[in-house]
């Protein structure tokens, strides 16, 4: 905390003087002090574990349990609530590792629906507060609002703690919220204190800060990384601070840059609202592993109709097809084909998908399987006519019958031999 540093009251927001522990007016002890908390206007909003925060909302028996979203013991861990978290139970465990950590914890499944009418609902306030919000997923963004103060006649502090308050009153969750000079610093910032955090990180205090922070804090650095750097001897962001540029880059390459600015707490990227979509994918996870080709094929058709509909309803294609799939083992494959001409086609996806399946269909047992494209680009280019494969042509054109077919009756309406016997 700096010395004369102003602050309030994340309850009642009455202004505070320095150095107090709690709110002169409202007696809370949720205060918010900092030299720079008047001046600074960027900042991260991440909604507190979201999907579960949402489940224990619409059922108050589940507040005070342990409450983990996945897609039951075959599945994995979506989110978990903070309970369920100081069990051990964390986003991406296998479901059964999650129960055995926490065996009293409730399951239940995701409903995707509900959460992106919720994620919709609280990006649309977020908008309210400055056009500059761009999304990081459904239930985090960035937000700039630099020049906002004659709009709201607060500072852009205030604005988010009114926020805050807004959301968890209108929406009946709680968000955290992180506030910096760059983007780099404010995601870190709504780290820090969750739940119901509000930090802030300042341009002064930056090296300081970072300095004795573990290298996995930089954006780029995971395990693998992390370990490289380890074996090298740094483990401390205040160890890379100690480092030149060009010694960085000669042993990390572009990766070195990063590791130079970021460590120092430079990062002059902006917000924008325009972030264009790389991938467009769809995947499950099977209750039971699969490792019949027949049975997987099924299934990827099925799968391929998602992607292709996602992809005619946004008015974009994709030039490289993607297919994934996790061994029963929890070993990730990944294969991909870039095609001559960008798609949006579930019959061109499916086929190049197939393509790669059959060399992956020797007896391993999946628990996962997904196909996507990406590469993407607008559609007018998309699926020129295929003059060698007549028959691709007629199955294009077979296609955009169903697609009206589906428009008009519902996707249902009219379905393939292969994903008829996905139902079967």
């Amino acid at each position: 905390m700096t010395k004369h540093a102003p602050g309030f009251c994340r309850d009642c927001l009455a202004s505070q003087p320095d150095g107090i522990r709690r709110c002169q007016k409202c007696g809370s002890p949720r205060l918010v002090y900092h030299g720079e908390l008047y001046d600074l206007s960027l900042a991260h909003i991440d909604c507190d574990a979201f999907y579960a925060s949402i489940e224990k909302r619409d059922n108050p028996d589940l507040l005070d349990k342990p409450v983990i979203i996945g897609g039951g013991k075959r599945g994995v861990v979506s989110t978990a609530c903070y309970i369920a978290r100081i069990h051990g139970v964390r986003s991406a465990m296998p479901m059964f590792k999650a129960l055995e950590a926490c065996p009293e914890a409730v399951v239940v499944k995701p409903n995707m629906e509900k959460y992106s009418t919720v994620g919709r609902q609280i990006r649309s306030m977020m908008q309210e507060l400055t056009p500059l919000v761009q999304p990081l997923s459904i239930d985090e963004a960035f937000l700039d609002l630099s020049g906002t103060e004659l709009l709201h006649h607060d500072p852009p502090a205030r604005v988010l703690a009114k926020f805050a308050k807004r959301v968890e009153k209108e929406v009946g969750i709680s968000i955290s919220v992180g506030l910096s000079y760059c983007k780099f610093l404010a995601k870190v910032a709504s780290d820090l204190q969750k739940p119901r955090g509000f930090s802030v990180i300042g341009q002064e205090e930056a090296v300081s800060f970072l300095a004795t922070r573990p290298v996995t804090t930089i954006w780029g650095v995971g395990k693998a990384f992390a370990a490289t750097l380890e074996a090298d001897g740094i483990r401390l962001i205040g160890q890379l601070q100690m480092m030149e540029e060009d010694t960085l880059m000669r042993r990390y390459g572009t990766m070195g840059q990063r590791l130079y600015r970021l460590s120092r707490g430079i990062d002059d990227r902006t917000v924008h609202n325009n972030d264009p979509i790389k991938s467009v994918s769809s995947e499950t996870t099977f209750f039971n592993d699969i490792s019949r080709h027949e049975d997987l094929v099924s299934i990827l058709r099925s799968l391929s109709e998602k992607v292709a509909w996602r992809l005619k309803k946004s008015g974009i294609a994709g030039h490289t097809v993607v297919l994934k799939m996790k061994t029963s083992d929890f070993k990730s494959r990944t294969r991909n084909k870039r095609l001559d001409d960008p798609t949006q086609l579930a019959d061109r996806i499916f086929r190049t998908g197939l393509s790669l399946l059959e060399k992956e269909t020797d007896g391993t047992k999946f628990r996962l399987i997904g196909i996507g494209v990406s590469d993407l680009s607008d559609a007018h280019i998309a699926d020129p006519p295929d003059l060698i494969d007549q028959q691709a042509s007629r199955r294009a054109a077979a296609e955009a019958a169903m697609d009206k077919l589906r428009d008009r009756f519902g996707k249902a309406s009219v379905e393939t031999g292969y994903t008829f016997e996905v139902k079967k």
